[in-house]
């Protein structure tokens, strides 16, 4: 069976999140704190994970993503994920 992480990571530097979703998260959290070498994360390095949700299917976690990117998604985690 097929796994899907929808993740959030977390700037302590620059107090900024970032909403994401993969299949491996360990490389993609490299990706972001290392081996990428332009784009929106690496501005706000270092990253740590705060928060990640596990679906069966690509298309419900890409929903999720969407929906934690939206307006009201990003209110939810401002002001439930502790960080």
């Amino acid at each position: 069976m097929d796994e899907f992480v929808v993740y959030i990571l977390y700037s302590t530097k620059y107090g900024r999140t970032y909403v994401g979703f993969t299949r491996d998260l360990i490389s993609r959290f490299h990706s972001h704190n290392e081996f990428s070498k332009r784009g929106f994360t690496i501005k706000y390095r270092p990253w740590e994970v705060i928060h990640v949700e596990f679906f069966n299917t690509k298309g419900a976690a890409i929903s999720r993503e969407i929906w934690l990117k939206s307006g009201v998604g990003r209110d939810l985690i401002k002001q439930n994920v502790k960080y």
